[in-house]
């Protein structure tokens, strides 16, 4: 499998909160999330968050690490990483680091794929539009809290309490699931299996470059994979970049992976 990975901080002078990177025959993206007042609680931070992560589940994914289901090698992953700093922050506390994952697999003859939370993964298949694997959840649920959270904006009190409801719902029946301190989120991913036979092409995006469709519209998936092969993840973050820029949209972490060349590993 070829892999050409890109990735962009948002914001200069900060920390990329993104990790991507490859094993042979697998892909991982790493998309960390904080919460204003982290590092009060985690000494780490997000971006170390996000780093552990990944390259935990790099580890377990590693050709010999023998075939254990993508939610097994998440929830192990997100064990090991929540162990590692278990003696030194508060690892439960609602503001602690999360992460959403976006994970490709090569499985003998099949590509297996994970979601969790808000990253892209997107597969390019022969006569087929892309199949694009996401999980809505977190979004859906909180732009359902926007309209109270605009009508309290001037009421510190309400907006403080709003949010905390809204917090409550991440990792909880009928919420929305993050990698945080609890293995159990792994089940909630979204998982499938392609044929490598059909796969031409695989992508994964962390939410900010996948930008350029959501929120941008500046074209569909199809036109995604068109442009990964012909200009690679930066002509899709350099897209992505401009289109902030004209809309005065405050740029994010922009990260993608695309896979091509597939055999089994």
């Amino acid at each position: 499998m070829r892999v050409t990975m890109v990735s962009a901080a948002g914001h200069p002078g900060r920390p990329n909160e993104d990790f991507t990177g490859a094993v042979p025959g697998a892909a991982v993206l790493v998309d960390g999330a904080g919460i204003p007042g982290a590092e009060s609680v985690c000494r780490h931070g997000v971006a170390w968050y996000a780093r552990r992560l990944g390259g935990t589940l790099l580890a377990l994914l590693a050709p010999d690490a023998g075939p254990p289901s993508l939610p097994a090698l998440l929830a192990e992953a997100i064990r090991q990483v929540t162990d590692a700093h278990r003696g030194t922050c508060d690892v439960a506390d609602p503001i602690s680091p999360s992460a959403t994952v976006a994970v490709l697999r090569l499985n003998g003859d099949l590509a297996d794929h994970l979601v969790l939370g808000d990253c892209f993964l997107a597969l390019d298949r022969a006569g087929a539009a892309p199949l694009v694997v996401t999980d809505p959840r977190e979004v859906v649920i909180s732009g359902s809290y926007e309209p109270a959270l605009d009508a309290a904006a001037g009421d510190a009190a309400a907006y403080g309490r709003i949010l905390r409801d809204l917090r409550a719902r991440r990792n909880a029946p009928g919420g929305f699931w993050v990698a945080k301190d609890d293995p159990r989120a792994a089940d909630e991913a979204v998982t499938g299996s392609v044929p490598i036979a059909e796969l031409t092409a695989a992508a994964l995006l962390s939410n900010g470059a996948a930008r350029f469709v959501e929120r941008f519209q500046l074209a569909g998936w199809s036109e995604v994979m068109s442009v990964l092969a012909s200009a690679g993840p930066a002509g899709i973050i350099d897209s992505v970049r401009r289109a902030e820029a004209s809309h005065g949209v405050p740029s994010d972490d922009a990260t993608i992976t695309h896979c091509t060349a597939f055999t089994a590993p």
